[in-house]
Order: C-alpha cells, then sequence, then structure tokens
C-alpha cells in the first residue's frame, strides 16, 4: 500500500485488485484502497475508490456491505455532482439495480423501504434521461419475489416494451431473467427458447452464461433432454467454481446432482465450498443453497445412508440425516423471516417444494469420477420360506425349468431351492441336483461336490449324468492349472459314456456334456500355452472337438443344451484357428458360433464370441465387421452383461467409432463406459482408459470445457504403469488443447509442459519438440513472454535435431512476434525473422528432387517473407520521425513483394496466399504515398479471382478489400 502516492498508482492497485479472485481478501484490499484515496485529498478518487468497493461487495458473499458505500457515492452525488465525471455518473445510475436487488435479498429491510426505493430510482432514471426499462425490471423482481402474479406480469410487459438504453441490463443478464420467470410459471419450453442466445455464446457477460446454464439444468431435465443437462452441468459448473459470488447458481448444480442419482459428486461439490452452509451476507442465496443441502441429504437417508458422514458446517462431523434436520430447519428459518417481510407465505411454499423435489432420472453418468462413493445399502437378505411362499417341488420345477433352458440367473433358482430343502428329507435325484448346480456356482472349489453329486446320480439311477458331473469335477482341475490330472480323471467317463451311448443305455445331453467337458479340458492345454502350442496339442484339441460336432452336429431338436454345446464347439474350432494363424477362419467360424447361439434362443451366450469376433475383425482391418460385432454383444448380452463387460464393450465400441470419425456416437459409448466401469469398481482402471476416450471425443466435437472437466477427473487415475505414459501425455495434451480454447492459458501452458517433461524421455521425439512448441504458444498468450521465448527456443532445438524445417521456421517466427513486444524490439524481432528466411532457403536448396518437399518448402518461405512483411510494418514506431517510419515500410514492402514472387511460382495452389500478400503489399503502397502501384495490386486481385462463385468466402472477401482499396486510392488522389 506504500506504493499509492498519486491517482495514478490508486487506480493501477484498483485495476489488479479486480482481477483477484472473488472474496473477503479482495474486499478487505478494497476497504484499504478506499482509506489510501481519502489521504489524496481528490474527491474523484474517493468517488471511485467507493465505486471499486461496491462492485466487490456485489460480487462476494459479503453483499450485504454494499449499501453503506452506496448511501456515501449517493450523498456526495447530491451534494456535489461536479465531483463526478461521466463514467462515475454512470456507474453511480448503473448501481441503484444493485441495490434494488441487495434489498430482496436482505430479509431485515422493510417492504416499505424496498417499494420507497423503487420509487427513488424511478424519479432519479427520469431525472438523468434514461428509459424505464431498467426501473420496470426491478419492479418486476420485486413482484415475482412476493408472488404477486398479475403485478410482475404487468412489470414484465412494461420491462420488455421499454427501450434499451444505457442503464439497461447486458442482453445476457436480461434474457436469464426472462427465461428464469417463463419457468416459474411453467413454461420450461419457452424458457430454454429465451436463453438460446446465451447458451450459444452470442450474449455474454461477467456471470454469463454461468447463471443461464445453472438455470436450465433442471427444465431440461423436466422435458427429457438429459444428455443436453448433463453437458450444460460438466460445461456450468466449470464456470461457478471458483466465483464465490455465484451460490445460488452453484446450489443449482447440487439441486441437478441429488435429481439425477448423483448423490456422490453432490456431496463433492459441498465439499468444496464448506462457506456457503454459514455465508450470511446474502441471506437469499443461502435459503437456495439450504434447501438444495436438505434435498440432497434426504435423498440420501431415503436410500438407506442417512448414517453417511457428509460435508457440513464446520465444527463437528456431521450424517446426512442430521444435516437434513439442520439445512431444513434453517431453510425454513430463513423463508420464515422473509415471509414475515413479504405479509405473504411464498417463500416457505417455493422451499418446501424444492426440498420435496423426487429424483428426475435415476441414474444419470456424467463422465467424470467421484472420489466418495455413495452405494444404496446392502440387500436384504432373502426371506424364509414361508406358507405363503413357494413350496419346494414348485421350486425345484422352476429351477429345472431355468437349468434346461440355460437362463442367466438359474443358480440363483437353485440356491433358493438349497434353502427351502435345508430341513427337507428329499431323493437321491433332487440331492443330486442341488449338488451339482451348488458345485456349479462354487467354481474351482466345487471339485468334491461335483463329485457327491455323481454319486447321487448314480444312486438315482442315472450314470449319465453321474459321468458328466465327474468329468465337471475333472474340468475343475484343469482350470487350476493341473491339465495332466484332468485328462486323466476324464478318460474313464469318456469311455463308459461311449459305451453307454452305443448301448441307448443314456442319451445324446448326457454324452454331449462328456464330450464337450474332455474337449474343455483338452482346449484348456492350448489356453495355456499362451500361443506356443505345439501342431500335435492343437491336432489332439481338434479332433475332442470334431467328435463332439459330430455327435450334436446338425441337432434339430429342442434341446437348448445340446444346441449350445454345438455353437461352442463351433468357438473352439475358431480359437484354435487362431492359434494357427488363420484368422479368416477363424472370424467366420466364430460368426457361426454366434448365430448358432442367438438361433438357440441364448443369445447372452454369443456376447463372448462375438467380442472375440470384433477383435479380430478390427485386427484385419474389417471395421464395420468389428463395429456389427460389438452391437450385436451389447444387444444380445442385454441386462445380463456384468458391469464391467458391459463396459469394455461400449468402451471397445467408442473406439472403433471414434476411428471412423463418429465423434458424437463414440462419446455416447465412452460415457456408457465410464459409468458400468464405475460400477463394476473398475474407476482406477477401466474407468480411466473411458473417461480418457470420453474427453478426446468431446474436445472433437468443440465441447471444450466438458472435455476439460471429464479429463480433469480422469487424470488422477491415469498412470503410466497401468495406462502407459502414452496416455498420460495424450491426456494431457488433449486438456492443455481444451483449456487453451478456453482461454485459460496459463493453465494449458501447464499442462503442455508437464506432457513434454514426460515425452522428453521418449526414443522419437516429435511429440516432445510439438509440445514444446505448443507450450510456448499458451506461455505467450498467457503474457508471459521471458518463459514463452525460452520454449519456443527449446523446441526449435528439436525441431532441429528431428531435421524438421517447418517447425524450426515457425519457432523462429513465433520469437520474432514475441521479441517485437519486449525491450530486445525490432533488432531482436529481424534477427529472428532473417534466420528464419535463412532456414527456408538453406532447405529448399538440400530438397533434392522431392518435389512435394519443395512446394511445401517454396510455401512456408512464402509465409515467412509475408510475416516478416507484417512484422516490420508494424514495427514502425508511432513517434518515430517520418523517415524512419518510411524506411520500416519500405523494409515491409520488400518482403511482402517477395512474397507474392514466391506465392506465384506456386500458381494456382498458393493463389489466396498470393492474393493476400498483393493486398498487403496494395496498402504499403498507399501508405507510402504511390496511388498507381496500389491501383495496381487492387486490380491483380480482382482479376485473380474474375468469375469466382459466390460459395467461394475467400474470394469474395479479397474482391471485397480490392475494390475498398481502389476506393480509398481514389479518394486520396481527389483530396
Amino acid at each position: 500500500m506504500s506504493g499509492i502516492s498519486d491517482f495514478d498508482s490508486l487506480r493501477r492497485e484498483m485495476a489488479e485488485n479486480a482481477e483477484r479472485p472473488e472474496g473477503p481478501a479482495r474486499n478487505a484490499h478494497a476497504e484499504q484502497l478506499l482509506a489510501e484515496a481519502e489521504k489524496l485529498g481528490i474527491p474523484l478518487a474517493v468517488i471511485e475508490a467507493l465505486g471499486h468497493q461496491l462492485k466487490v461487495y456485489n460480487y462476494s458473499s459479503e453483499k450485504d456491505k454494499m449499501f453503506v458505500p452506496f448511501a456515501r457515492l449517493l450523498r456526495m452525488w447530491d451534494e456535489r455532482p461536479e465531483d463526478f465525471d461521466e463514467y462515475e455518473v454512470h456507474s453511480l445510475h448503473w448501481v441503484f439495480k444493485w441495490m434494488s436487488s441487495g434489498m430482496l435479498d436482505q430479509p431485515h429491510v422493510p417492504l416499505a423501504s424496498i417499494e420507497k426505493w423503487l420509487g427513488e430510482m424511478e424519479h432519479r432514471y427520469r431525472l438523468a434521461g434514461h428509459s424505464e426499462r431498467a426501473v420496470r425490471g426491478a419492479e418486476f423482481s420485486v413482484a415475482a419475489h412476493l408472488g404477486d402474479i398479475p403485478r410482475a406480469e404487468r412489470a414484465y410487459a412494461a420491462w420488455l416494451a421499454a427501450d434499451r438504453d444505457s442503464m439497461a441490463d447486458c442482453q445476457a443478464c436480461e434474457l436469464h431473467e426472462q427465461g428464469w420467470w417463463q419457468v416459474q410459471r411453467g413454461h420450461d419450453a419457452e424458457a430454454l427458447e429465451l436463453w438460446a442466445p446465451v447458451l450459444e455464446g452470442r450474449y455474454t457477460c461477467a456471470h454469463e452464461p454461468h447463471a443461464v446454464l445453472a438455470s436450465s439444468l433442471v427444465p431440461l431435465l423436466r422435458l427429457g433432454r438429459t444428455d443436453e443437462a448433463r453437458a450444460h452441468h460438466l460445461r456450468g459448473f466449470r464456470l461457478v467454481r471458483g466465483m464465490e459470488s455465484m451460490r445460488g447458481a452453484y446450489a443449482d448444480h447440487v439441486e441437478f446432482c441429488a435429481l439425477t442419482g448423483n448423490e456422490a459428486r453432490g456431496l463433492e461439490l459441498l465439499a468444496e465450498r464448506p462457506a456457503y452452509f454459514t455465508d450470511s451476507g446474502q441471506p437469499r442465496s443461502r435459503l437456495d443453497f439450504l434447501s438444495v443441502v436438505t434435498l440432497l441429504m434426504e435423498r440420501l437417508d431415503a436410500v438407506g445412508l442417512g448414517e453417511r458422514q457428509v460435508p457440513g458446517p464446520a465444527g463437528r462431523t456431521w450424517t446426512a440425516r442430521e444435516l437434513a434436520a439442520h439445512a431444513r430447519a434453517e431453510t425454513l428459518a430463513l423463508a420464515a423471516r422473509f415471509d414475515e417481510r413479504n405479509f405473504t407465505s411464498g417463500v416457505s411454499e417455493r422451499a418446501r417444494a424444492r426440498m420435496a423435489q423426487p429424483p428426475l432420472v435415476e441414474r444419470l453418468p456424467l463422465g467424470v469420477r467421484t472420489a466418495r462413493q455413495v452405494s444404496a445399502p446392502a440387500a436384504p437378505a432373502p426371506a424364509p420360506v414361508t406358507a405363503e411362499a413357494p413350496d419346494l417341488p414348485a421350486l425345484l420345477a422352476e429351477a429345472r425349468r431355468m437349468s434346461d433352458t440355460l437362463r442367466p440367473n438359474a443358480m440363483d433358482a437353485w440356491a433358493a431351492v438349497s434353502r427351502a430343502a435345508a430341513d427337507v428329507d428329499l431323493d437321491a435325484r433332487d440331492r443330486a441336483e442341488i449338488a451339482d448346480h451348488e458345485a456349479m456356482d462354487r467354481g474351482p472349489e466345487g471339485a468334491a461336490l461335483f463329485e457327491r453329486a455323481a454319486e447321487l446320480y448314480a444312486e438315482a439311477g442315472d450314470p449319465g449324468e453321474a459321468l458328466a458331473a465327474r468329468t465337471r469335477a475333472a474340468y475343475v482341475r484343469a482350470l487350476e492349472g493341473r491339465v495332466d490330472e484332468a485328462l486323466a480323471a476324464v478318460e474313464e467317463p469318456y469311455d463308459q459314456v461311449l459305451a453307454l451311448y452305443a448301448e441307448d443305455a443314456t442319451g445324446v445331453r448326457q454324452t454331449a456334456s462328456v464330450l464337450m467337458g474332455r474337449a474343455r479340458i483338452v482346449m484348456r492345454r492350448v489356453l495355456d500355452a499362451d500361443g506356443t502350442a505345439g501342431e500335435a496339442v492343437l491336432a489332439a484339441a481338434e479332433a475332442a472337438v470334431r467328435e463332439l460336432l459330430a455327435l450334436v452336429g446338425g441337432y434339430t431338436g429342442d434341446d437348448v443344451r445340446i444346441a449350445s454345446r454345438g455353437a461352442e464347439a463351433q468357438a473352439m474350432l475358431a480359437e484354435l484357428a487362431v492359434r494357427r494363424g488363420d484368422l479368416e477362419t477363424a472370424v467366420e467360424l466364430f460368426g457361426r458360433a454366434t448365430a448358432a447361439f442367438v438361433e438357440a434362443g441364448l443369445p447372452w451366450f454369443a456376447v463372448e464370441y462375438e467380442a472375440r469376433l470384433a477383435g479380430l475383425a478390427h485386427h484385419l482391418g474389417d471395421i464395420s465387421g468389428a463395429e456389427r460385432a460389438l452391437r450385436a454383444a451389447l444387444e444380445h448380452g442385454g441386462a445380463h452383461l456384468e458391469a464391467v463387460g458391459r463396459a469394455q464393450l461400449h468402451l471397445q465400441l467408442g473406439e472403433v467409432l471414434g476411428g471412423r470419425g463418429l465423434s458424437v456416437e463414440a462419446a455416447e459409448h465412452a460415457l456408457e463406459a465410464a459409468h458400468w466401469a464405475d460400477e463394476a469398481g473398475e474407476s482406477r482402471t477401466l474407468g480411466a482408459w473411458a473417461r480418457q476416450q470420453l474427453g478426446g471425443f468431446l474436445l472433437r466435437q468443440g465441447r471444450f470445457a466438458e472435455a476439460a472437466e471429464v479429463l480433469e477427473s480422469a487424470l488422477p487415475d491415469l498412470s503410466a504403469e497401468t495406462h502407459g505414459d502414452g496416455a498420460v501425455v495424450q491426456t494431457q495434451w488433449w486438456l492443455g488443447d481444451c483449456l487453451s480454447e478456453l482461454g485459460e492459458h496459463r493453465a494449458a501452458a501447464e499442462r503442455r509442459l508437464q506432457a513434454a517433461e514426460i515425452a522428453r524421455h521418449w526414443p522419437e521425439q516429435h511429440d516432445h519438440a510439438t509440445l514444446a512448441h505448443l507450450a510456448a504458444e499458451s506461455l505467450g498468450a498467457a503474457g508471459q513472454s521471458a518463459d514463452a521465448d525460452r520454449a519456443y527456443a527449446r523446441a526449435g532445438e528439436l525441431w532441429r535435431s528431428l531435421g524438421n524445417v517447418h517447425g524450426l521456421v515457425r519457432s523462429l517466427r513465433a520469437r520474432a512476434w514475441l521479441a517485437l513486444r519486449t525491450e530486445e524490439g525490432a533488432g531482436a524481432a529481424r534477427e529472428s525473422m532473417t534466420e528464419a528466411v535463412r532456414e527456408c532457403e538453406a532447405a529448399l536448396g538440400a530438397a533434392g528432387t522431392d518435389e512435394e518437399a519443395r512446394q511445401r518448402l517454396v510455401a512456408e518461405l512464402g509465409h515467412t517473407h509475408r510475416q516478416f512483411g507484417d512484422l516490420l510494418a508494424r514495427s514502425a514506431a508511432e513517434d518515430a520521425d517520418d523517415d524512419s517510419i518510411r524506411a520500416a515500410l519500405e523494409d515491409a514492402l520488400a518482403q511482402v513483394t517477395e512474397a507474392v514472387a514466391v506465392f506465384a511460382s506456386l500458381g494456382d495452389d498458393a493463389l489466396d496466399s498470393r492474393t493476400g500478400a498483393e493486398l498487403a503489399a496494395g496498402w504499403l503502397e498507399a501508405d507510402l504515398g504511390r496511388p498507381a502501384r496500389a491501383t495496381a495490386h487492387a486490380r491483380a486481385v480482382l482479376a485473380a479471382y474474375d468469375g469466382a462463385g459466390d460459395e467461394d468466402e475467400t474470394a469474395q472477401e479479397r474482391r471485397s478489400e480490392a475494390e475498398q482499396m481502389l476506393q480509398v486510392v481514389e479518394e486520396q488522389g481527389a483530396g
């Protein structure tokens, strides 16, 4: 503060403070600046400092502090209006609107005072000659808050009818308020139509589209436009996250999470802003915030998570149930204060309605990962069998039906049978089937139970099924890696079942079961060899599979178990073809297998092989085939797919579609993949991959804010060990691109530098060079010229080491433009551009006979001359003497003329570049007082585009500029 010695230094300090983050620290500094202003003894300095203080209060959580500086400003205006300059007069009248809304936000301000203030505002605006548009807008806000619908409608109509003038709110803010009113009246679609220009970026301001994006969330959900709602949440939350003054909009995002099954993200949002629970400077936004806290907490309590610890007001720990009760009480107490002031019950009614909202979407995947997982409570234990429950014979019949038709949840049915039969004396057949299915459910631990089932089947008089159970026991050993032991164990059942079948003592189903078990065991030897199985092993496996096919091939009965054996056998042959390197045959055989499963009414069994088929098709370059197989897998798996399998299929399909350039649908599948990976508990592995891909697909669509949110959520889980350092670099790279597009240049530079640091250690250095170059661009855009120059220098060294002349030349040109803005000035800039020309010319001399490479280098030389000319023209200082300016323009003209000649040598391929240089040369000739030469350049451009159609935008722009040049030259001549 000791640096403030005059009005200019005060203004610099206020400008710097205005750029600081919203909050108490900025407010406190504004208060100090006012004290310093008062020491200067300049009335305007005090006026400006008061205006600055008022502004930072308004954009903070301490809005209640606005009234004091405004009252002082108004008194100064009334006493000595001549102390105010034009800007401060405008500002004083502008903040009348802030006072109006500010009073509404404070329940301690009497309604009579608010109405009196409206009259004062109207009077002063009329005296100042302003339209009544802002006054009627303020009146509308008061009436809408009070719930006085007739008055609100009248004020709304008068507001829109009045002329817009310098006191009217910006278009974006007005449209936000108008859309908000349509929502209150139940017209969601109309609101979104009004908000469209703001959402599309046609109208913006300091708080828009931030607020409109937040306000649009619930209307979009109610209209079923969930994709847009998701996008608005990701884009909008990024905008309000760091803005302390936007608690109301922040609350809208918490509400969105509570209404879409994203309670975990809602908790994260609360944890980011603990002060929002208690900041009291704007009671109305606190009421909004606490009402959605109540909504979220009561939602958690409703799904059985009332005892979960949650973020809340500082000073103690909170469970969801405790915070729900606290937030509800605080909300209703605040609402009651407003209602007491307003003489209505409207605020309380609206708060209760907001807290009571039911979820609008059961689960809306967002693509971003939440650190705290919110899951439903454990499912209750199965109810005991009672007199009202199905009896044991019914349960057995249902379980057998499901097993015979290979239903996916057959094991659950047998588990129900087992529970119901715990104290029941069953016959051997029933006990055999129960043991058999319990063994299947136990996986590797089921061998002993399979043996017990075999004994019971034999006791029940079914030797074929007993042999099948023994075969299943042998296969369990193979799964444990004991393949030789399994093969030895299966030989006896194999020989016996063939003998029984030959004597008609057992059926096809039992025989096929044994042959399938034997084939699976033999296939384990192939699979365990990990691609190194010898021909003898492959031949033995094929023989076992073909023996099974000889038994069941062509089966046309209605036993789906037998049909499934044939389908699986085809898949086994396909796997053997893969092992032999015959991928085309494998594709055909996997196709037969999947078709057979589907034909048998068992589409869920086809999924594994459709996924395998997709991988092979992709490897063979059959992208359409891969896409078909993956779509079929998702369709056939349906609700039976496990979460991790669903995630993998969606991710694969997204990658295939992305490779075809279909980034919109690819993003949809990556989003689903991220959701199901999270559901499967694979957030840090498969989920991170999915988010990384989703971010890339959103980036391709130009949805930069959404992409940035997703990529930032993926980065913490991506690691070189799990995902490879290439994935980490790509994510940082994409994120840097997003941040650059969003204007967050320092953050973009940081991401690009982090990626470059990893790529620095790679054998191939092209990515390192590119990232260094991009980081330099971001540093330059962030105003960090010295750091940018060093980064460009590093990139230039890398481009030179790679023999990439184009990259080297572009880095030199960039350094020249940077130098022009620094103390080094025009001299250093000329040196860099001169070096860029030399590098181009040297590369051309060494280009040899590669005509395409030569053409690219010639074009690069032309662009370098053109930029050199532009740089020289801009280097002419306005305060220099006429001779210096003329010399700079002559040098610039020489470079641009050279550019015209270079581009002309490339013919029609460089037509647009040549005409652009021609026009630049013409303007320079005009500035140098040579109208004839300027005219010649303009006519050359017109001739170059003679006959060009209207669809050629560049041609139309060039012709328009050439005609403008002719007009200017003619006017100069006439003058």
